[in-house]
């Protein structure tokens, strides 16, 4: 298992009108003795740029995060998503990796299976542009109670029909579903190729930042360690099954900020690599 950086975590707390510091960005991620970044979108910036810059630090790109709407009943409807999708790819060719990542959440007056419907059909259109571009096409678990993936039987379901379909594994979204860290990862462990590693707070309705979960509960974003996740009992979990992907540290909190966070996060997930033996 090795740790990367994700550019989303750190992007959050820029203030409006501010752009990511690139340069600035990696050599965070070298001072934490990482030796990948996880970019979500390119926020402004051509992709052969950031190539560059993370050539100059000796740093991997290590997946290609960026929204694509596919979640539309008809092909016609989701011909825009299928463009979005084609330059993401060439977006990740230009950036050096091997994997794509799309977050995809649901739609208001649409069920989850409409919209797991809806995105499969989808993803028959395009992951062939994938295959061309030798790149592998991820989902991860995704923290609204109406996305059409947030428990391991909705990514197994959908790999059953796009068999190059695999699982950015995320240990708190997951964890919204009803479903513990532990138990997400061993479902679909053949099929998880990434990692994301955050925590939530169960809490109730009406705090600030409180997500409706698919069990019915609220949750509230915090740093790995402080909420209801079990995090280490998931690394341990990974470790046994011979997990030999990037995990990236991600915090959606506000406590802190995101520097502080990260660096706190990373002590704590490499306390746990460590202790997973």
């Amino acid at each position: 298992m090795k740790l990367s950086m994700m550019s989303y975590t750190m992007a959050r707390g820029l203030p409006e009108g501010e752009t990511l510091d690139i340069a600035g960005l990696c050599q965070f991620t070298l001072d934490l003795d990482m030796d990948g970044v996880d970019w979500v979108t390119t926020y402004g910036y051509d992709p052969a740029d950031i190539r560059r810059i993370m050539d100059d630090y000796g740093l991997a790109t290590v997946c290609y995060t960026f929204p694509c709407d596919l979640n539309f009943p008809t092909a016609a409807e989701r011909a825009p998503g299928r463009d979005v999708f084609r330059r993401g790819i060439e977006a990740a060719v230009a950036l050096g990796t091997d994997k794509v990542m799309l977050p995809i959440g649901g739609k208001s007056g649409m069920s989850r299976e409409e919209s797991f419907r809806n995105v499969v059909d989808g993803l028959h259109e395009v992951i062939g542009i994938a295959d061309a571009a030798d790149i592998t096409v991820t989902v991860e678990h995704f923290s609204m109670a109406t996305a059409p993936f947030l428990v391991s039987e909705d990514m197994n379901r959908a790999i059953a029909e796009i068999p190059q379909l695999r699982v950015t594994f995320d240990s708190g979204n997951c964890f919204m579903s009803g479903e513990s860290a532990r138990e997400a990862f061993l479902n679909s462990r053949e099929y998880i190729v990434h990692a994301h590693f955050k925590d939530w707070s169960i809490c109730e309705p009406g705090t600030p930042g409180a997500r409706l979960g698919l069990d019915g509960r609220y949750y509230r974003a915090t740093l790995v360690g402080d909420g209801d996740v079990d995090n280490a009992e998931a690394i341990a979990a990974m470790r046994e099954c011979g997990y030999r992907g990037y995990i990236n540290f991600e915090y959606e909190g506000c406590e802190l900020t995101p520097r502080e966070a990260t660096l706190e996060g990373v002590r704590r997930l490499r306390d746990w690599m460590a202790g997973a033996t």
